[in-house]
């Protein structure tokens, strides 16, 4: 009878591992001496301050050529983006502008001399506030990327604890608060009889006005601050007046006194 032949196993195939890429560290050097230490910490805020300069200016950049590309649109104001409000003015969000660009080519030293030059080089960029008196002016790119520069603050600052920060965006100047195509209504005045209250009690329902940061970083009105009406007593009768200055709206002016 013949020997059967031993059954020949396969061997498993061993497989590669693939090799893990590690970020390279750089290494601090060793100072000893005091003035060795200063020169460390020199050169380490110095190149921190440069790169968040580089990043500032690549986010002007791309805010210029939304600028650019969307001159003349009615939807965004030549904004490039639209900036949100909730009911009571404060900014919510930001999205980009849905309508087709006006343009589809830019100079590239115009948007280079935009970034950096003029009083719209932050027109279209986003910043942020802290109660605790921080803030940041507008670098960001929208309100996602200034978010989370504020919750790092607040992680860093506050023990991570949400402190009432909020962040706000620059538009630009020239733009008009309202459609231009839209007439602007006359202000209207309408006399209270049977109020029941002094004159001097009916004006104290005045809200004080705000500074013109405060009001435009709030989003409403310095005059009104965001009411759109005041109260009124003149000739012996108490008038409910609209503001002048916001024509009933509520929505921050360029009227503001600096």
């Amino acid at each position: 009878m013949a020997a059967s032949k031993p059954v020949v196993r396969k061997k498993t195939t061993a497989t590669r591992r693939k090799p893990v890429k590690r970020a390279a560290s750089i290494p601090k050097p060793r100072a000893k001496t005091r003035s060795e230490k200063l020169a460390v910490w020199a050169a380490t805020t110095m190149a921190k301050q440069a790169e968040k300069h580089t990043q500032t200016v690549t986010s002007r950049k791309d805010a210029a050529i939304l600028r650019m590309t969307h001159e003349g649109c009615a939807r965004c104001k030549g904004n490039g983006q639209i900036f949100t409000q909730g009911k009571d003015g404060a900014f919510t969000g930001s999205k980009p502008c849905p309508a087709k660009p006006t343009k589809t080519k830019v100079s590239r030293m115009r948007v280079a001399m935009a970034a950096r030059f003029g009083a719209d080089k932050n027109t279209g960029l986003v910043g942020w506030t802290c109660p605790c008196g921080t803030k940041e002016k507008p670098r960001y790119r929208d309100a996602k990327a200034a978010t989370a520069a504020l919750r790092t603050h607040e992680r860093k600052k506050h023990g991570g604890k949400s402190v009432g920060g909020a962040w706000y965006g620059q538009v630009s100047t020239a733009a008009p608060d309202t459609d231009p195509a839209a007439p602007s209504p006359e202000p209207i005045t309408r006399p209270i009889s049977d109020s029941g209250m002094t004159d001097e009690a009916w004006e104290a329902q005045n809200k004080p006005p705000l500074a013109a940061e405060t009001a435009k970083r709030k989003g409403v009105c310095w005059c009104c601050v965001g009411e759109g009406r005041l109260f009124s007593a003149y000739g012996g009768e108490q008038l409910v007046v609209v503001c002048n200055f916001c024509r009933g709206t509520g929505k921050p002016t360029h009227a503001a006194p600096a």
